[in-house]
């Protein structure tokens, strides 16, 4: 009994299993990077009574890998001899693994020659595999689902694979289509000036080869040369696009492309082209310094110069004046001057035409004219000037004021600090030996303004206005476009300034105005504390003199008698008396910038109360910003009778 058990179980180990293993690894079997060299060597594999080849393998692979799309091969076997096959739950099995062998057709090298162990195994004990009579059956439909079922399978994951690769074809064209559409455009949008820039590239190649020793020494090439120089200048003109050209203008560049590359050809030393366009990029860059200062200079020296027509409308206001009557001479409603009950104004100019406008602008957009009371203080060479201008051109229902500097008995050098130190050596050298090494190099510090005391007038408004609570200070570069008003009923919360802060721009803080080196400034101000700006400032009077602002005011004046705490001007100062007594106004009340900054915003400036021309280019002035202008101009009368006179035209 044990020796027939023992013969039962060798018969399963060498017949059965070898089945079984051969018909598992035959189905989850797949091609690896030998995979060729592997079905050689398997479709020369025979049987012990059969030597045909084993031809649906190598089929198998053919339709796997081809990319075409085809009709289904009908026929699968050369011929019809029956192979051993797999059992059909086997292939069964394994109609699900190739779906997923398709995937991916590489294998573990160590899979397939396990595969090809089994297979040699199988070719020992197949003569026993072919008499057991169920093992044909099953062959048979085996053979039968393997046609009908795994070459379908292979050729409808082909016509897939096809389908899908058309479609990633086509978008892939498409997509190629767009981006070049898209790179045309970005060309024609990026590049709307490419042949100016082009044609001033061969001007400076041009100007390089004139000053090259090897190419000056050809005088024929040197004269054609200037001959296409002159020709391209001629092109370019003032154009900034190439729509601007002329239509001769790729015919003169080709020409200057011609005899560039002549110059190339006699010139082929690149170190001294090197060192040459070196020494023009310095001298060009020193050139671009030297103009810069120039324009600086020039600019500063037109802000400082008064024009013509603004010269001559002084002189001949004054003449009229002195030729009035003493009884003409006053205005009306001077009984409102101390009225504290109505809108108050302070505004210290010597410019008539600026006051004007100031004035004009103000009056316009007030609700009640009759409630509002202006108050001009000039100098002594302007006053009549200003008083018979107003007089001439009363401004309404309003009541207006025109006083002289020099009616101010208590403004003298001995109670002022400012009015002493403008009066010294130093501030007199400082102003009028500017050529002198240890003089300040910024001609901004320069201006002649600041040795008016009209600039300081604003540090002595209680003074000046001893029965006034409150009152409005505007500079005589601003336009009012809305009615101010509701500036007296604001609450600055116990501060005397209120004013609209800078602070937006990094170069409006303190650091920027104060020498924070100085242990005196340092100790008391914080360099990044926002600034703020004059021009427009509602000061509570009243306040003023609780605080002593004045006195505040006298004490760091006194300490700046060097000029080490901050330089000349008047908003240094009210950065230091004001410091932590200014009240943040709304934006919109003050818009600042319109006399240097060309891109202020134009929404900004039409909802803006005041617009402020702070800047050397102020709007009476030629090199005033062209766009800013007309707010400035719409409140000058300039067909007025003593503006013609003078020739000031818009």
């Amino acid at each position: 009994m044990m020796v027939r058990n023992l013969v039962l179980f060798l018969l399963f180990v060498t017949v059965i299993a070898p089945i079984v293993l051969y018909t598992h690894r035959l189905g989850s079997f797949n091609f690896s990077s030998s995979r060729g060299e592997f079905l050689e060597d398997f479709s020369s594999f025979t049987l012990s009574s059969h030597s045909e080849h084993l031809n649906i393998l190598p089929l198998l692979f053919y339709q796997e890998s081809s990319r075409t799309l085809k009709e289904p091969v009908g026929t699968v076997y050369s011929n019809n001899t029956a192979h051993p096959e797999p059992d059909a739950s086997a292939t069964e099995h394994n109609s699900t693994d190739v779906q997923g062998a398709n995937q991916d057709l590489q294998l573990p090298e160590s899979r397939e020659h396990k595969s090809t162990r089994a297979l040699s195994t199988t070719n020992e004990n197949v003569s026993s595999i072919r008499e057991n009579p169920l093992r044909q059956i099953t062959d048979q439909h085996a053979q039968k689902n393997l046609r009908k079922g795994s070459l379908v399978q292979f050729d409808t994951k082909r016509v897939k694979v096809s389908k899908r690769e058309q479609q990633s074809i086509q978008s892939t064209d498409l997509k190629s289509r767009e981006s070049s559409k898209s790179e045309k455009g970005n060309d024609e949008a990026v590049a709307p000036n490419a042949r100016v820039q082009y044609l001033k590239d061969q001007l400076v190649q041009a100007k390089l080869y004139l000053s090259l020793s090897a190419t000056r020494n050809n005088v024929n090439f040197i004269r054609q040369l200037r001959q296409r120089m002159k020709e391209v200048q001629r092109t370019l003109g003032r154009a900034n696009k190439d729509s601007q050209l002329p239509r001769n203008a790729l015919e003169k560049l080709r020409a200057m492309d011609g005899i560039l590359n002549r110059g190339k050809q006699i010139q082929d030393d690149c170190a001294s082209m090197v060192k040459k366009v070196r020494a023009m990029l310095q001298s060009t860059e020193e050139q671009l310094r030297v103009h810069k200062k120039q324009a600086l200079f020039l600019s500063q020296l037109t802000a400082k110069t008064l024009p013509k027509g603004l010269h001559c409308l002084p002189l001949r206001l004054t003449t009229e004046y002195y030729s009035l009557n003493y009884s003409q001479r006053p205005f009306p409603n001077q009984e409102k001057l101390e009225d504290s009950s109505l809108y108050h104004y302070a505004l210290f100019s010597d410019n008539v035409l600026a006051a004007a406008a100031v004035v004009n602008s103000t009056i316009a957009h007030a609700k009640d004219a009759s409630k509002h009371v202006l108050h001009i203080v000039t100098d002594q060479l302007n006053y009549a000037a200003m008083r018979m201008w107003f007089l001439v051109n009363l401004p309404g229902k309003a009541t207006i004021e025109v006083q002289s500097i020099e009616e101010f008995s208590w403004l003298n050098s001995s109670y002022s600090p400012v009015l002493k130190q403008l009066g010294s050596p130093s501030a007199i050298n400082y102003y009028f030996k500017a050529h002198r090494a240890h003089s300040d190099s910024n001609m901004k510090f320069r201006n002649p303004k600041y040795l008016s005391i009209l600039n300081h007038l604003r540090f002595y408004l209680p003074e000046i206005f001893p029965k006034l609570k409150k009152v409005l200070f505007l500079d005589d570069d601003i336009v009012v476009q809305k009615d101010l008003t509701g500036l007296w009923s604001l609450d600055l919360k116990g501060n005397v300034n209120g004013a609209v802060e800078t602070c937006r721009e990094s170069f409006h803080r303190f650091d920027k105005y104060l020498n924070f080196s100085n242990e005196l400034i340092s100790k008391n101000f914080d360099p990044r504390a926002c600034g703020w700006a004059y021009g427009m400032n509602v000061f509570d009077l009243e306040e003023w003199k609780r605080q002593n602002i004045t006195d505040v005011y006298h004490t760091w004046q006194n300490l700046n008698h060097d000029r080490q705490l901050w330089k000349l001007g008047t908003l240094p100062p009210g950065l230091i008396t004001f410091w932590k007594r200014t009240h943040p106004l709304d934006r919109s009340w003050h818009v600042l910038g319109l006399g240097y900054n060309p891109d202020v915003n134009q929404k900004e400036i039409e909802r803006a109360a005041v617009i402020h021309y702070n800047g050397n280019m102020k709007p009476w002035l030629e090199i005033a910003i062209p766009r800013y202008r007309n707010y400035w101009m719409k409140y000058v009368d300039f067909d007025h009778e003593y503006l013609r006179q003078c020739n000031i035209n818009p």
